[in-house]
């Protein structure tokens, strides 16, 4: 396990990466929730992020899960509509198991903690055309790469993001069953779902920052590569 001040390193670095990706995306991600939601996603989590990596100089002292645990908070302050208590409340809970530090373990136990959690507040589950959908395969995958398959955490992770692609891709053809896009009904089917693509993009810049502090090589799969298509 890296030292303490490497750990919280990684982690500031994770948030200013999500931060900037998520700016670069909010025009998509607002796109894919004019189709369907409020058409306010994409702002929703730019401001969050954008307001937490501001607190960057107040973070530098604390422990790792202490940032984590901040970073949730913020989160849930600037991020509107059900956005802030899903993704912020759901990172506060799952903070406490990295308390030990940041390991292979603990963040497998992290993941399960964040996605329970995140299932408990919005009542989705796979099929509903949620962030669910993105969440599932790849905390399974994640936690069957390292556990059952013996994966160094960097070639894991690399999976799950696959995983977390290709649940994205599951949503557009499947009817909403939760959030504003179920009012839609059948005229919700074709569409992307926002919380799944943010999630993404989310686990796309973890990966990356964890490519910078981790050994190993990342090899993402090809048909993942190819499940979600944007215009450019």
């Amino acid at each position: 396990m890296a030292d303490v001040d490497t750990q919280r390193e990684a982690v500031l670095e994770a948030l200013d990466n999500v931060s900037t990706r998520l700016t670069d995306e909010k025009s998509y991600l607002t796109d894919l929730d004019s189709a369907i939601g409020d058409a306010d996603h994409g702002s929703n989590m730019q401001r969050g992020f954008s307001k937490a990596a501001e607190k960057r100089d107040d973070f530098s002292e604390m422990e790792p899960h202490e940032v984590v645990k901040n970073i949730g908070t913020t989160l849930i302050s600037n991020v509107g509509g059900a956005s802030g208590p899903l993704y912020g409340g759901s990172i506060m809970f799952a903070s406490q198991e990295l308390e030990g530090g940041i390991t292979t373990e603990s963040s497998v136990a992290f993941a399960e903690a964040y996605l329970d959690k995140v299932k408990d507040r919005g009542g989705a589950q796979v099929g509903s055309k949620t962030m669910v959908d993105a969440l599932v395969p790849a905390v399974h995958t994640y936690k069957k790469s390292v556990e059952q398959d013996d994966l160094p955490p960097l070639e894991a992770l690399a999976k799950a993001v696959d995983a977390a692609e290709r649940g994205v891709a599951f949503t557009t053809p499947i009817k909403a069953l939760k959030g504003r896009a179920s009012f839609l009904d059948w005229r919700s089917v074709g569409h992307q779902d926002p919380g799944a693509t943010s999630t993404l993009f989310i686990m796309e810049e973890l990966l990356a920052t964890a490519e910078e502090y981790l050994d190993g090589d990342v090899v993402r799969d090809a048909r993942a590569d190819n499940a979600v298509r944007r215009d450019e």
